[in-house]
């Protein structure tokens, strides 16, 4: 797929994501025994603080993970996606959900194999641009297809399968709101 080129910066991927877990063993687990992502570095943090193990999620890119012997309790809805069939709001400055992706040509296909494995998750859902944004079925406007699931943490993630070059004429016909906008709106 044809993108935009960056003319400040020469950015090359996503080198990982930082998350945190509550049992590490359970997540490598998840990643690399469900998911199959290889566990390619792990590290025993200073003074028995946690661990910070790596998994490929393909193309140098990494998801990494911290579990750390003192954090708090995880809080649905405000550190993270609400859950729910798909991922509900979080707050500011929060991670929302991860999306990896995948060959558009295989993603039911790994629908499929989620649920073979045991893992709930949501039908192929297609991201377009009609009223509800999202549909079952492909239109002329979607532009990405998606999975969304959750690791054992209640972290969300999604498989997304880009179905054509973006931006096209229309992709990008919105300004970003400002926070006072919001406020004023309600």
């Amino acid at each position: 797929m044809s993108r935009p080129k960056n003319k400040e910066f020469e950015f090359a991927g996503i080198n990982h994501l930082a998350l945190v877990c509550k049992d590490m063993a359970r997540t490598v687990e998840f990643y690399s025994g469900v998911l199959g992502m290889p566990l390619i570095k792990t590290i025993e943090l200073p003074r028995e603080m946690g661990q910070h193990f790596f998994f490929d999620v393909g193309n140098g890119d990494c998801i990494a993970f911290f579990w750390f012997a003192n954090a708090p309790d995880a809080a649905p809805g405000v550190a993270s996606a609400a859950k729910g069939p798909l991922p509900g709001p979080s707050a500011h400055g929060s991670m929302n959900h991860v999306a990896i992706n995948v060959p558009a040509d295989r993603i039911e296909e790994y629908h499929d194999k989620l649920v073979a494995k045991g893992i709930e998750c949501t039908r192929v859902v297609s991201h377009d641009d009609s009223p509800m944004q999202a549909s079952l079925e492909i239109t002329p406007t979607t532009f990405v297809r998606s999975i969304y699931f959750y690791d054992p943490d209640g972290i969300a993630l999604e498989f997304a399968a880009w179905t054509r070059d973006l931006p096209q004429d229309g992709d990008v016909k919105h300004s970003g709101r400002k926070a006072r906008q919001l406020e004023t709106a309600k």
